[in-house]
């Protein structure tokens, strides 16, 4: 059975790592579509060296563990001195992370974008990034809506990483929850709760955003 006392007395720290989830997970999201477009871009770029760079991290970041790179920027670059804490490694990390998976979903969305429309766009004196800007990205973006809000509620997710290196999330305030009381089952509960209150809205928003688009398009 759920003991809701421990929610009502520990609600101070239930609230204080929801509080930070959500800015994690918003920073995090902003940050690693920007970037996604970016490199989604680079990687189909007429320049060799551009869709190297882009190819290159894309690959690279999508094939090894979230923790790894949430580390690196947190055990990692002190050697060089620059030290975050946890919440800023883990930000950062997760930035990272997703912006890998973003760009492929965004990649395939720009693929799908018949290729004659790049072609008159260029035929008319838009340069490739004009032609991205303006032509193709905003079709993009309508064929990528279903993966892009999966890859949004996965980084909500995979905030819970947070936890690890004490970036003050709901994992965090769950595990010292947790630690004080015993109450394994309770405690855990009612972080899942809270996540659930982040990933069933964004799912309700990103199915009624694909329908609306479905009719509009």
């Amino acid at each position: 059975m759920l003991d809701f006392t421990l929610l009502i007395e520990h609600w101070d720290q239930y609230r204080s790592g929801f509080r930070n989830t959500v800015a994690a997970s918003v920073l995090a999201l902003i940050g690693s579509f920007i970037i996604g477009v970016i490199f989604a871009v680079l990687r189909i770029a007429p320049s060799r060296l551009l869709n190297f760079v882009g190819s290159a991290y894309i690959e690279f970041v999508r094939n090894i563990p979230l923790i790894l790179i949430v580390f690196i920027f947190y055990n990692g670059l002190p050697i060089l001195g620059i030290n975050w804490n946890g919440f800023v490694s883990g930000t950062i990390g997760l930035t990272v992370y997703t912006s890998a998976f973003i760009a492929e979903a965004i990649r395939a969305g720009i693929l799908a974008v018949p290729k004659g429309q790049m072609e008159a766009a260029r035929s008319s004196g838009l340069s490739y990034l004009q032609t991205m800007q303006h032509i193709i990205l905003p079709q993009a973006m309508k064929i990528v809506i279903p993966p892009l809000g999966n890859q949004f509620l996965n980084l909500i997710k995979n905030s819970s990483v947070l936890g690890v290196i004490a970036g003050l999330d709901l994992m965090y305030f769950g595990d010292l929850i947790n630690s004080d009381t015993f109450q394994t089952f309770s405690v855990y509960i009612f972080v899942g709760m809270f996540y659930l209150v982040l990933t069933i809205p964004m799912s309700i928003a990103v199915n009624a955003l694909e329908r609306r688009m479905a009719r509009s398009g």
